[in-house]
């Protein structure tokens, strides 16, 4: 059972009084936030360049105090989802939100409306220094901006456009029929968490049973899910033509400022290594000893009984340990986040499940969230959250307020590199054979989920699309058959694909989020380019990254990553993540 929060000792709890010490403080900012939420001044009056200056630095002041505010709500109701005064602040804020949105909703578009050559000169005004490469984005998007008229009828579908994605939640959460099987003389339900845990149990009768009766279920609802997918497929199609893109593709990848030709790279790099992926396959075959492997012998671990049981303390020296390539001040940084309180450690009742990492730019340090159990997995989970803690900190020391937020597409990246780092660490100071057959598995595991499977599933968005794009109707039997067919060409024929695994592309939510799935791998491949550089180069990698952490979203993303040494535009870094999982799944069998 979860403890008492109040039988947690302090210092593995948050300090929240550091952002609020009482409810009257945060409704006292709360209410001078509110009081500076009228942007009408300016409206009509961007064009002179002293107005828009001070409307600029105005969003800035909101935009601090309005992230102190929320940040502080949200956390203080994950550490009791119950708590009903949590709820309230949360609900308080995210009004504000809405009433700010609203009052500064005339300002992208009347900056869009300036001419190219009034722009540019903006741009290049140091005044607007802290401003630039947002404003370089508009100025790239312009082309894509209707008429003020196109895009207000074009905003008012705003919530029909969200509805696919809401249908399939309603479908996946309330009205998939979850089925019960027998598992050790009682009967499971079989929802989504526990069929991820059956899919690892030891007996492949029940792992087969598991996975029979869940894809049984959503077959049973394939021709309403197929529907709302491709209506939302459809949609895409439609917002890309409208605001003129080539493709769906090329709409999705703009909206990060990422080039189409990382995604080529990506599909075709992944292609080449695929063999290496039939390789584990035939390997985790072999040492399984079934004469015919199916999909659901693929999460069953391949080495029993290698858990690393560390309490809370020793895993944290464990990880200071393996992230030491990250130099003298990285550890000091990751001792001060233990020493003040920066990590909220223990699992307490109503406290919210897994974990996260989140900073306010107002206090300059980031906090964490962590469910600590004594596992390998949540070993890994506080270098993964650290690594996130530690990019935000160093982009928030380095950066304005304005380009202190990195984009989704490098999201991952620091926290990868610190998973690397730490495996790495613990395969070259572990003695014991069984535990480094479990790290070698643990990695390879990563790698294949991480990097293959998300690209595959890449590749399964690009197909859908680029088939509506070309006038082809999708269907449920259409979709099923080139899902399985993906199927089979990224895990080989050392396994069976079914027909039930060519109904998975039914069950992946991130699909209503067009072409998101790719920056996953993206991610990892990035990561394990960079944690390769630091072993083999040291200090001066290690230099080149720290630039990169400290560069927050002051550029395109593929151009923040080229300081670390990562040129996605090219295929060098995708043959380091390739070479890192060979090498890896040859030590795994030389054990």
């Amino acid at each position: 059972m979860p403890k008492m929060r109040s039988e947690v000792s302090e210092e593995l709890k948050w300090d929240l009084g550091e952002i609020f010490s009482s409810r009257e403080e945060f409704e006292k900012l709360l209410g001078e936030v509110e009081n500076k939420i009228d942007f009408g001044k300016y409206e009509g009056k961007l064009a002179d360049e002293e107005v828009l200056l001070e409307c600029f630095k105005k969003m800035d002041e909101i935009d601090y105090d309005l992230e102190k505010l929320d940040v502080y709500a949200f956390m203080k109701k994950d550490l009791d989802t119950r708590d009903g005064e949590a709820a309230e602040l949360m609900g308080m804020c995210e009004n504000l939100i809405v009433k700010y949105s609203s009052a500064t909703s005339f300002i992208t578009p009347e900056i869009t409306s300036f001419p190219e050559e009034k722009l540019r000169s903006v741009i290049a005004d140091p005044r607007f220094k802290d401003y630039d490469y947002s404003l370089s984005l508009l100025l790239k998007n312009k082309p894509h901006v209707l008429s003020k008229e196109s895009e207000t009828i074009l905003a008012l579908g705003g919530q029909m456009y969200g509805g696919f994605h809401d249908i399939f939640t309603m479908i996946d959460n309330a009205d998939l029929p979850f089925p019960e099987i027998e598992v050790d003389g009682e009967k499971v339900t079989v929802s989504h968490g526990v069929y991820g845990m059956l899919l690892q149990h030891p007996d492949r009768s029940v792992r087969e049973s598991a996975y029979k009766a869940y894809y049984k279920a959503y077959g049973s609802l394939l021709n309403t899910i197929a529907a709302t997918y491709i209506g939302n497929v459809n949609k895409d199609v439609f917002l890309a033509r409208a605001k003129k893109y080539d493709s769906c593709l090329s709409q999705a990848m703009s909206g990060e400022d990422v080039d189409v030709k990382v995604y080529e790279n990506l599909l075709e790099s992944v292609h080449e290594g695929l063999p290496l992926v039939h390789r584990y396959i035939a390997d985790r075959k072999k040492i399984l000893g079934v004469d015919e492997l199916r999909m659901w012998d693929i999460y069953v671990p391949l080495v029993e009984d290698a858990d690393i049981k560390l309490d809370f303390e020793e895993a944290f020296k464990l990880v200071k340990k393996g992230l030491a390539p990250l130099g003298e001040d990285y550890g000091k940084l990751l001792q001060r986040a233990r020493d003040e309180r920066w990590m909220d450690v223990e699992e307490t009742e109503g406290k919210r499940s897994g974990a996260y990492s989140v900073c306010v730019y107002a206090l300059k340090h980031p906090y964490v969230l962590l469910n600590y159990q004594p596992t390998s997995h949540d070993v890994f989970t506080i270098a993964h959250e650290l690594g996130h803690s530690m990019h935000s900190y160093k982009s928030d020391a380095a950066q304005p307020k304005s380009k202190a937020d990195y984009k989704i597409f490098v999201a991952e990246v620091a926290s990868t590199v610190n998973e690397v780092l730490l495996l790495k660490y613990m395969l070259k100071n572990t003695e014991d054979k069984k535990i480094k057959k479990y790290l070698c598995s643990y990695y390879l595991d990563m790698i294949r989920t991480t990097l293959f499977r998300q690209t595959m599933f890449a590749e399964f968005e690009f197909i859908a699309h680029d088939s509506a794009e070309k006038g082809r109707p999708l269907t449920k039997d259409y979709l099923s058959k080139e899902y399985k067919a993906l199927n089979e060409k990224y895990y080989g024929k050392d396994i069976v694909s079914d027909d039930e695994i060519a109904m998975e592309w039914a069950r992946i939510p991130h699909f209503y989020r067009a072409f998101y799935v790719y920056k996953y791998a993206t991610g990892i491949i990035s990561a394990i380019s960079i944690a390769e550089r630091i072993y083999r180069e040291g200090e001066k990698a290690v230099e080149e990254y720290f630039r990169f952490l400290s560069s927050g979203g002051s550029d395109s993303p593929v151009e923040l990553l080229k300081l670390a040494g990562v040129d996605l535009t090219k295929k060098d870094a995708f043959k380091w993540a390739m070479r890192s999982f060979e090498e890896t799944l040859e030590e795994f069998e030389n054990l």
